[in-house]
């Protein structure tokens, strides 16, 4: 928590180099060339004073996430591990993972047990609840090894929406990444983008058009990419992610 006065608040170009925007006088630069905005105006002059857990700062755009108690983690979920911070049966779960950290955290959403790939973790309730919530409309995209060939007709019948049983689904984009030759002999690998995190809902959608999954990962969650993040190893969100995901939640 940077130092601030009896007010609860702190010099603005102080705040942003103690946030790792750039140099002190780099940020004085910003703000009188007027780069620098707080709660929707345009701050150029140099002394103005925030309040580090409320104001709402962007720099040429790019939301600046507030200074709070807040963790924001991304983990790659091994397959095998269950979605919750404790299982009856004694199976693998997500606490295996965050032991030696003090906050108590909650998952984003969930994977099934079979599934791989990004999950967010975060002591920040209202975040989880609304990055999990279908209505802030949240890109989530995942990668399948899936049975047969997939054809043309099959990308445009997810493209134009799938009913399930449990309602419809639509699919945000969709592409065929390997096939035939490339994937293992039988199978095509799928990437395909969706809002939704029902129970199941990758699998159910593609089983429904025909080719069921063998493998399932999820890749992407918003701004946030798995990249190279080793399977069971944990990050935190870098400032630009978090301060994209924050807009998205509309906090």
């Amino acid at each position: 928590m940077p130092e601030v006065d009896e007010d609860g608040q702190i010099r603005l170009q102080k705040l942003l180099a103690q946030s790792g925007v750039a140099s002190r006088r780099k940020c004085e630069e910003l703000m009188l060339a007027g780069s620098v905005e707080v709660d929707g105006e345009i701050v150029t002059r140099l002394g103005t004073k925030v309040d580090p857990r409320t104001a709402v700062i962007r720099v040429d755009g790019k939301r600046l996430p507030p200074i709070s108690p807040h963790v924001y983690l991304v983990l790659n979920k091994p397959r095998g591990v269950v979605s919750t911070m404790s299982d009856p049966q004694g199976r693998p779960t997500l606490s295996d993972f965050v032991a030696d950290r003090p906050e108590r955290l909650f998952h984003v959403g969930r994977l099934d047990t079979d599934t791989t790939g990004l999950l967010l973790l975060t002591n920040d309730g209202e975040f989880a609840h609304r990055m999990a919530h279908p209505s802030y409309e949240v890109d989530k995209t995942y990668v399948a090894e899936v049975d047969g060939e997939v054809f043309p007709q099959v990308l445009k019948r997810l493209r134009a929406g799938v009913t399930l049983e449990d309602g419809p689904v639509q699919v945000s984009k969709v592409r065929v990444v390997e096939t035939g030759r490339g994937a293992a002999q039988g199978r095509s690998i799928v990437e395909l983008v969706i809002h939704e995190g029902r129970n199941r809902i990758v699998r159910r959608l593609l089983a429904e058009v025909g080719h069921p999954v063998r493998r399932l990962t999820r890749t992407r969650f918003g701004p946030v990419r798995l990249d190279r993040l080793p399977t069971g190893e944990l990050r935190e969100l870098t400032s630009e992610e978090l301060g994209t995901l924050l807009d998205a939640a509309r906090m």
